[in-house]
């Protein structure tokens, strides 16, 4: 299969995840800046999700570019991913709808460890399919961001039943980890496209 129909399905699947998560900042009732004091964590919480939903999307983006075939199992590992990033609208509703309190920050922090979980299991795919010496492996590297970020998002998870702001904390510093573009797959790709 070609893999940029994958990549246009992935696209638009991302993109009507972002459309959801907006469509829960509700219109407030009242014309005065006092009548955004109850959207604030709402607000908040849609800030962190798409910035989120962005990383993966440019990651994503980037990890696609080292793959020359799609198999089936590069399929369903990204219909994997796109499943848990689907849940980010919902988890990111609860958890501004409720303040950031233990549970819901507890929850979002399980979603945020599966698409990690997922995403690790797309380039692993992606590897697989393209051999021992792929291109996408040698980006990659140690990966220490891909094996720390699961390791942030579970101990934000835990830390939210006892501190949900020392949980938002660590999920606004694992974000932080990856705003910038991952510049290991482009420097690949660049290596690759001098030996040719």
């Amino acid at each position: 299969m070609d893999k940029g129909r994958l990549e246009a399905f992935s696209d638009g699947v991302i993109a009507i995840i972002i459309t959801i998560m907006v469509l829960e900042l509700k219109v407030p009732h009242g014309e005065t800046l006092e009548a955004l004091r109850p959207l604030i964590p709402v607000f908040f919480s849609y800030v962190l999700s798409f910035v989120y939903v962005g990383i993966y999307w440019n990651n994503h983006h980037h990890m696609l570019h080292t793959s020359s075939r799609v198999s089936g199992r590069i399929l369903w590992a990204n219909l994997h991913l796109l499943f848990w990033l689907s849940l980010f609208p919902f988890v990111t509703g609860w958890m501004g709808e409720n303040h950031f309190a233990a549970i819901p920050s507890a929850v979002y922090g399980a979603v945020l460890l599966m698409a990690a979980i997922a995403y690790g299991l797309l380039q692993q795919s992606i590897i697989a399919a393209q051999g021992a010496n792929s291109l996408l492996r040698r980006a990659l590297g140690k990966d220490w961001k891909g094996k720390l970020s699961p390791v942030a998002y579970a101990s934000g998870m835990f830390a939210a039943l006892w501190s949900p702001p020392l949980a938002q904390a660590i999920y606004v510093l694992a974000a932080l980890i990856w705003l910038v573009p991952d510049r290991r797959i482009e420097k690949a790709l660049a290596s690759e496209m001098q030996r040719y």
